[in-house]
């Protein structure tokens, strides 16, 4: 039998445990998995490591009949990653609201859905750090809450604390979507309203005095910088890329240009103790991937950079979505979960141990601490 048919029939044995029930509890899932040849010192490095994805969708419908007939194994493919958690995100601006209430009804819903998927697949919510190390030190997996885009406020700011008690951590101010009434500027729209609106600025400020990570993507440059004059709270961009780096798909890289952030930017958010994801988009390969993340390392350091795939960790068994990449198959040909692929490649970029370690979690606990910390 061939190297690659023996990592195949592992692969799917793990998985095969894994959805079996009581034969999990005795496997280590950030030691024992991957294909088992893999490097020691990757496995090591894993091991050690509160990996967090900062932007991972888990989108539900807005049906609850369709949801009923869904299966989500998150479980299963966040063991299949290393990774400790996800920033579990949603947002509800899609399809587009056409009514007031709509986004709120939607916040609502996708909350009690995901309450009973996490409930299926036997997770829960990490409010705060030591959630995050307690889970790391018992070899499980846990998610952060996030949402992304504040569309669920509606212009009631009370409405965060409900978000807060129902276990939201981490909000993301803007989406494609302008909120009703409006935030701010998005980075894809014309700009309008100077940076942020009074409302965009009291949620902030609402977030902070909660207890909640506020979350920058999809502002453009002014509301970025009305935000750190705002914010007495460190803050996450928590998907985008730096704008030299751009990939061979021209077509990808002229849509997602808006998308992405200046040299000049990005320093200025990194000074003010602001941590930025890089996503997997615009990366062919693992190492392509590592090349976006170290070209942001050398301009605000590596206490500034963090993973935020934007991805997909378990879209629904029967999902028909074609957008997307599910993570643990971010690049083809993935014989290894995401983490370890991803440690892999940093490593071989010329990362230190302790900058993967930074880059792959450490420094989102460090903001997500001071966020939650009140």
């Amino acid at each position: 039998m061939t190297k690659n048919k023996k990592e195949d029939l592992s692969r799917r044995k793990f998985i095969s445990t894994v959805s079996g029930a009581s034969a999990i509890f005795f496997l280590n899932p950030f030691t024992s998995f991957s294909n088992f040849e893999q490097d020691d010192k990757v496995k090591k490095i894993v091991a050690k490591t509160i990996g967090i994805d900062t932007h991972n969708h888990m989108d539900v419908p807005f049906d609850r009949e369709q949801f009923k007939g869904q299966k989500y194994d998150l479980s299963v493919e966040l063991k299949i990653s290393g990774l400790t958690a996800i920033c579990m995100t949603f947002c509800v601006d899609r399809p587009k609201l056409e009514k007031e209430g709509d986004a709120y009804s939607r916040f609502i819903l996708s909350l009690d859905e995901m309450d009973e998927m996490l409930n299926a697949n036997n997770l829960t919510r990490a409010l705060n750090l030591l959630d995050l190390q307690k889970a790391r030190k018992e070899n499980r997996q846990i998610v952060i809450q996030s949402v992304e885009g504040g569309h669920f406020i509606e212009g009631k700011i009370e409405r965060i604390k409900i978000a807060y008690d129902r276990g939201l951590r981490h909000l993301g101010l803007m989406h494609d979507g302008q909120t009703t009434p409006p935030m701010g500027d998005i980075y894809t729209d014309t700009p309008q309203y100077r940076g942020l609106t009074q409302l965009g600025v009291e949620t902030i400020k609402e977030c902070n005095r909660l207890g909640i990570l506020v979350d920058l993507a999809h502002c453009n440059n002014d509301a970025i910088n009305k935000a750190l004059e705002i914010s007495d709270k460190p803050m996450l961009i928590s998907h985008t890329g730096l704008n030299t780096q751009l990939g061979n798909n021209e077509r990808m890289a002229k849509m997602m240009m808006p998308r992405l952030i200046s040299k000049e930017q990005a320093k200025k958010f990194a000074d003010a103790g602001g941590v930025i994801g890089v996503w997997t988009h615009l990366a062919d390969t693992p190492l392509d991937y590592a090349k976006n993340v170290k070209a942001l390392v050398d301009i605000v350091g590596a206490a500034h950079v963090c993973i935020g795939t934007d991805t997909k960790m378990a879209p629904p068994n029967n999902s028909t979505d074609r957008f997307g990449k599910k993570t643990n198959q971010s690049w083809d040909n993935n014989t290894d979960g995401f983490l370890y692929i991803v440690v892999d490649a940093l490593l071989k970029t010329g990362f230190t141990e302790k900058d993967v370690i930074q880059i792959c979690g450490g420094n989102y606990c460090r903001i997500f601490d001071k966020a939650t910390t009140i």
